[in-house]
């Protein structure tokens, strides 16, 4: 529970890390953007996952693609001591949640770099 209690703070450090980064590989002109981009990403994806995508990722199964979106909506029966029906790792879910959570949050400020510069 420790180590990956680290693990979600050092992955929750990428991305500001990573808004540093994009921010010193544009031009001067672009670093503003590209850092906010970065941030608000962080901000929306985090409100999604609490309300709603962490249902749809890790819910019961609606015919085997997807999960149902009201079994953890908004972390509602997420369990704080034990640990998530399905998982396989013995730890809190709402570590678990977190931890996935924050690469949930990374993913679309990586996309940013692909248009840094371009738009």
């Amino acid at each position: 529970t420790t180590f990956m209690f680290m693990c979600t703070a050092l992955v929750q450090f990428m991305t500001p890390g990573l808004a540093f980064f994009y921010g010193g590989l544009v031009r001067s002109t672009n670093i503003l953007t590209i850092m906010l981009q970065n941030f608000a990403s962080m901000g929306f994806v985090f409100v999604l996952w609490w309300a709603v995508l962490f249902s749809l990722c890790f819910g019961t199964s609606l015919g085997g693609i997807i999960g149902n979106p009201a079994t953890y909506l908004f972390f509602r029966d997420v369990p704080l001591y034990d640990k998530i029906s399905g998982a396989t790792l013995d730890i809190p879910g709402v570590l678990y949640a977190g931890y996935q959570g924050m690469f949930a949050v990374i993913t679309p400020a990586l996309m940013t770099g692909a248009f840094a510069d371009r738009v």
